[in-house]
């Protein structure tokens, strides 16, 4: 089975955050610990469709994207990250815990670390206890 297949999704919509970049202390080197790097922050949030179909065309009636851009916008301001794990684990627990949202994806990505190579980066995926 995959995401896109698992029936606990079936009755949701996927709100994203797509290429959010970020400049933050990022990195267990003495040299990342010296400087911002950039780093690309991608968010899948499900939520179901009963409490997030408005019917009055209402902000108040759905989960507002300024929400994930304000829990990134907090976590990373709150000083030197280690690993890309602990950001994406973090950004995770911090969507899942909105009464609203029933799963999240959460990817971290860093585009400087090597000249060979895209990116290098983390994902995970979680449901929300109970929903």
């Amino acid at each position: 089975m995959t995401l896109l297949t698992d029936p606990r999704l079936a009755d949701c919509r996927r709100l994203f955050l797509r290429d959010y970049e970020v400049w933050i202390n990022i990195g267990v080197h003495d040299f990342e610990k010296k400087a911002e790097q950039r780093v690309v922050i991608n968010v899948d949030l499900y939520v179901p469709l009963a409490t997030s179909t408005p019917a009055h065309d209402r902000l108040d009636e759905v989960v507002d994207y300024d929400f994930i851009r304000r829990e990134v916008g907090e976590r990373v301001s709150r000083g030197h990250i280690h690993l890309q794990e602990t950001l994406c684990d973090d950004l995770l627990a911090r969507l899942l815990a909105h009464p609203g949202v029933r799963a999240a994806r959460v990817s971290t990505a860093k585009p400087d670390v090597y000249p060979d190579c895209e990116a290098v980066g983390c994902e995970v995926f979680g449901f929300a206890s109970g929903r």
